[in-house]
């Protein structure tokens, strides 16, 4: 069995509330939320890197998404994106490459499970040859340009294309 991993627990204003809770234990009152990161990937030459989530995730098999995931106790969110990036994809980013767009919310009442999501996006220029995807997680990858990426979004199966959606533009 992995280790523990505890979350940190912000109130509505996305301040730290000195508690923290177990990774997806969804205990969280309705006014307390956890933070998430999601790390959009542009190749210099304008197209995007999408992962493909494996068929045996709960929840959106299948489904096309940017990197991301949760920020551990104690670390930023500015932190969280270059792990997660690179656990996900192999790509070694850097804060340099480091661009933080915008931050939106989602609130699940009842349900424990509120969320801060900031999005950044890095733009590089790499090999696909450099990629080295998680494998549990990934069940295949493209370098998708925005129409590519709109059209998985009209048939549904693109994750969070409505709150990310401008991540993609410009």
């Amino acid at each position: 069995m992995g280790k523990v991993e505890y979350w940190d627990i912000y109130d509505k204003n996305k301040q730290l509330t000195g508690r923290t809770m177990l990774r997806n234990d969804w205990c969280l009152a309705d006014d307390e939320y956890h933070l998430t990161v999601l790390g959009v990937v542009r190749h210099t030459d304008g197209r995007f890197l999408i992962t493909k989530r494996v068929m045996t995730k709960a929840w959106a098999p299948g489904w096309w998404e940017v990197s991301g995931g949760a920020c551990m106790a104690g670390e930023k969110s500015e932190d969280a994106v270059l792990r997660e990036v690179e656990e996900e994809t192999g790509l070694k980013v850097t804060a340099e490459q480091r661009e933080y767009l915008f931050t939106y919310h989602r609130e699940n009442p009842g349900e424990g499970d509120n969320y801060f999501v900031d999005i950044y996006r890095f733009t590089l220029d790499f090999d696909e040859s450099d990629l080295d995807l998680q494998l549990e997680e990934t069940a295949g990858y493209m370098l998708a340009t925005l129409d590519e990426i709109k059209a998985f979004a009209e048939q549904g199966i693109f994750l969070h294309y409505d709150s990310i959606k401008r991540a993609f533009e410009d």
